[in-house]
């Protein structure tokens, strides 16, 4: 199916106006994969046809498939395994500490695609901290991509899913099979609040976060919008809250407000104006 030069264009301005996701300038070849199954399902000859119909549609589900088609939902569980150590070993028990007169701890998992992210909190949360799971735990899990939400609430993984990353004692107490599915544990899936919620949009009223996981999204936005979203980030944060980026990703030259602080051969980021913790050094 022929996707033209200008048709092409339009996609990306619309997937920037939408999301603020950068799409690079040789990407023609992803969005014909991406949206030709679109114009398929709507007896369309080519996806210029398709981009016809935005045109005309402007907003509408049709441009909510397109974005949902076209942004990425790439995670796994317990991703990149460093960021759930640091979690466990010196993140959650400052957190507990310090949180013991109002026993009352909010984790945000800012775009979680399909909501590995999540749930591997909840079960290191029950595996390491079950003597906290009668306090006031809020985990909230959002994303921009309706049918990535939509496998998260559901909480069914295919076997390569449940592969990549998942220690095989969790999935046996943890999931259970489904035909050929493995479905989250419901005492797992009631943790978790997922919500529809664009990071450059208007963001509904949170509470605020002692934790916000942001990782491995600030890669796809300009430099203006990843300062824009730090800023919020950092105002919906406690004072003695932790941000956790992606590996690539940094605040650096983008919002002074955060210290990073080294643990190891990880970091991880704390509000400026409070004392970073003993556990590392912070620049």
């Amino acid at each position: 199916m022929s996707l033209s030069r200008t048709n092409f264009e339009y996609i990306r301005g619309l997937l920037l106006r939408q999301t603020a996701i950068v799409l690079d300038a040789n990407k023609g070849y992803l969005v014909q994969a991406r949206l030709l199954p679109i114009a398929k399902r709507r007896g369309l000859d080519t996806i210029d046809q398709l981009v016809a119909q935005l045109q005309q549609q402007q907003n509408g589900r049709l441009v909510e498939e397109v974005v949902d088609a076209m942004t990425t939902n790439e995670t796994s569980f317990f991703r990149d395994v460093t960021p759930f150590d640091e979690l466990r070993e010196v993140v959650l028990p400052e957190l507990f500490r310090r949180r013991s007169t109002n026993r009352r701890l909010a984790i945000w998992c800012a775009a979680c695609s399909t909501g590995q992210e999540p749930y591997s909190i909840t079960m290191l949360l029950r595996e390491h901290f079950s003597s906290y799971l009668d306090w006031e735990i809020y985990i909230l899990g959002s994303d921009i991509s309706g049918s990535a939400l939509a496998q998260a609430r559901q909480g069914c993984y295919g076997d390569l899913e449940v592969e990549r990353g998942l220690p095989r004692n969790y999935r046996d107490k943890y999931f259970r099979r489904e035909g050929s599915q493995w479905a989250i544990a419901e005492k797992c899936r009631s943790m978790v609040d997922f919500r529809n919620i664009n990071l450059v949009g208007n963001w509904p009223s949170l509470p605020k976060m002692d934790v916000v996981f942001l990782r491995n999204v600030m890669v796809y936005f300009e430099q203006t919008t990843k300062k824009q979203v730090l800023s919020r980030v950092r105002r919906q944060m406690n004072s003695d809250g932790y941000l956790f980026l992606g590996g690539a990703e940094t605040t650096m030259n983008l919002d002074d407000g955060f210290a990073r602080v080294q643990c190891g051969g990880f970091s991880y980021y704390r509000l400026r104006q409070t004392r970073p913790g003993t556990n590392g050094s912070t620049t």
